[in-house]
């Protein structure tokens, strides 16, 4: 009988390589297990379609004695010579398995052989990974340096090997999945909570944090004057600028109301509160500047209705939580302290300021701020000193 070379290799799948963490660790054993089997595999690459806001698929690249690469690929990729005529296309268009031995090449192979070929590949096999997951298969391409290629052995154990990583590949692609939508449409940091289980309603905890409202000015104006497509395109670049000002200075967008941004800073202890209202300030001179800039280009292109802006600061003990219906939640904060950020943000325009921060603000930072007195937010009972930046 002819020995199972993947015999040990399947085994250890079914125990600790099921419960390595990452696409990238997980291909690095599976590739040194591969090698210790006595298949010459000297490069491997798996190309995965994900769901993501930003990119279309994630490619992990094996050399032997290398690193795993990761290879993002945005969306278009597949519009590219990079992809167009490429054996990956050929494997996903027909489902079958391709395979070209690279000192047979002519003029008409697709470019990624000759680069393969030019680096020291001798024979190239790839073809598709069965997965349940509806939409683009998974594609697998292994390479040899090997003088002789591959053997009739080597390819039927390396389909072998493509069908035993199956099951693995496929729950790191579902976690990839969950982990995508839940950062896309909670963030990062509730979205983690989310999927770490605090999914049930009414469970919450208290934090204290720097609470952030902005809001845009005139959007019904805008929505009268502009096309629904000008308006979304309008949108979109307020909350990009917005949140690479929050990302850049660790606040994380807690949601979208309409045209306005509820975000926060968590202080994980009182003696980070300096530090995180200073971040909190120095993300709304960011987005200051980055709309005014915005603004200038959108003249400068014949285009009207420069965007205006209000943002609230708030710092408060708010409780952090789910609340919903048995079925449908929403993960939120709630808390006297969230109203008054969002009175502080409505009264910006008001006061003719971009900026309302409140007397506990303040208190908690450290950089010089101008006051404009006390003044009433609505449903607060005792007026409240304001203040803005001092410039």
């Amino acid at each position: 009988m002819v020995p199972d070379r993947l015999a040990p290799l399947a085994d250890w799948l079914a125990r600790e390589g099921r419960l390595i963490a990452t696409p990238t660790a997980f291909v690095e054993q599976v590739m040194m297990r591969t090698l210790a089997a006595g298949i010459p595999v000297w490069r491997m690459y798996i190309g995965l379609q994900l769901i993501h806001p930003q990119l279309q698929a994630m490619g992990y690249l094996w050399r032997r004695g290398e690193p795993v690469q990761a290879i993002a690929r945005a969306y278009g990729i597949q519009f590219t010579p990079a992809y167009i005529g490429s054996p990956l296309q050929e494997v996903r268009e027909t489902g079958k398995p391709v395979r070209y031995r690279l000192d047979a090449l002519t003029d008409k192979h697709h470019a990624v052989l000759h680069e393969v070929r030019a680096d020291g590949g001798t024979d190239y096999f790839s073809l598709a990974m069965q997965i349940r997951r509806d939409g683009p298969l998974p594609v697998v391409a292994f390479a040899t340096d090997a003088n002789e290629g591959f053997s009739d052995a080597d390819i039927a154990d390396l389909t072998r090997l493509v069908d035993l990583i199956g099951a693995v590949t496929e729950m790191h692609i579902e976690h990839s999945v969950a982990d995508t939508v839940a950062n896309t449409y909670l963030g990062r940091q509730v979205g983690q909570r989310i999927l770490n289980g605090a999914i049930r309603r009414g469970d919450g905890e208290e934090i204290r944090a720097v609470l952030w409202f902005s809001d845009l000015r005139d959007f019904t104006g805008l929505n009268e004057r502009l096309q629904p497509s000008e308006v979304l395109e309008l949108l979109n670049n307020y909350f990009q600028l917005v949140g690479n000002a929050l990302a850049a200075h660790g606040g994380e967008i807690l949601k979208f109301i309409g045209d306005g941004v509820m975000a926060y800073f968590p202080a994980e202890d009182a003696l980070f509160m300096p530090m995180v209202t200073t971040n909190a300030l120095n993300a709304a001179r960011q987005v200051i500047d980055d709309i005014a800039a915005a603004n200038e280009a959108r003249a400068a292109a014949g285009g009207a209705d420069p965007l205006r802006f209000g943002i609230g600061l708030h710092v408060g003990t708010v409780t952090f939580g789910n609340v919903g219906t048995e079925d449908r939640l929403d993960f939120t904060v709630i808390g006297s302290a969230v109203n008054r950020t969002s009175r502080l943000e409505g009264l910006t325009k008001a006061l003719g300021v971009q900026v309302c921060a409140s007397a506990d603000f303040n208190e908690n930072c450290p950089r010089p701020m101008k006051s404009l007195g006390p003044h009433r937010l609505r449903g607060v009972p005792k007026p409240m000193e304001i203040f803005t930046l001092p410039d």
